[in-house]
């Protein structure tokens, strides 16, 4: 009985290593060769299996483009999104998410990431739905936790904290990952960074921080 179990242990791991290798393959012909542009055959070539090993894991092109974007962003916010509610600097702690934010949306892999889904989602809109409810939509959900513990500690007042959470995010945000997705200015250092977040937190503090 061990056997089997050792058995189906080394399995599950082959699986898992094998699905990653398929998803890290796809993830370059898709970025190289936009949505479109990408077939099954070159994402088999690309990930050093055959077509047939990757039907297995994956039935369509669109199976294997939606599973890699939400793996993506749902394991981007689960990293980014770590915040302790017992701690009481609040405005210490939004600062350290706010520049961790930032620097990932402003990682080169992450702006081809958005924009292949743009690109992909005229056509699937349900890709730019689950990747927006994956990556997004998480992170304010988490956000949003975190405030309304601030709030019933008499740390905050905010009426809305599922409101307050996307403000807080679109501010960090807005202008510098907004220059980045256009390729206006690819080059952001830290202390632009660090400016932009300090800006984001004279704002929200302003509106929603203690009396």
């Amino acid at each position: 009985m061990s056997t089997t179990l050792l058995d189906k242990t080394e399995s599950s791991g082959n699986d898992t290593s094998k699905r990653r290798q398929i998803l890290d393959g796809a993830r370059r012909v898709f970025l190289s060769a936009g949505f479109d542009g990408a077939s099954m055959g070159e994402i088999a070539k690309a990930a050093r299996v055959s077509k047939g090993t990757l039907y297995v894991y994956f039935d369509s092109k669109e199976a294997l483009f939606e599973a890699l974007t939400l793996e993506e962003k749902a394991g981007l916010a689960e990293v980014l999104f770590r915040l302790d509610e017992t701690d009481p600097d609040v405005r210490a702690a939004m600062r350290r998410l706010g520049i961790s934010f930032l620097n990932a949306m402003l990682k080169p892999d992450h702006i081809s990431s958005i924009r292949m889904v743009i690109g992909a989602t005229d056509k699937f809109p349900r890709f730019g739905q689950a990747f927006y409810e994956a990556g997004p939509r998480t992170g304010v959900r988490r956000l949003k936790a975190y405030l309304d513990a601030q709030v019933a500690a008499g740390r905050l007042r905010i009426d809305s904290t599922e409101v307050a959470a996307e403000q807080f995010l679109g501010l960090c945000s807005v202008n510098l990952f907004r220059r980045a997705i256009f390729g206006v200015e690819t080059d952001m250092g830290e202390d632009a960074i660090a400016r932009e977040i300090e800006s984001a937190l004279q704002v929200f503090f302003a509106a929603y921080g203690p009396a």
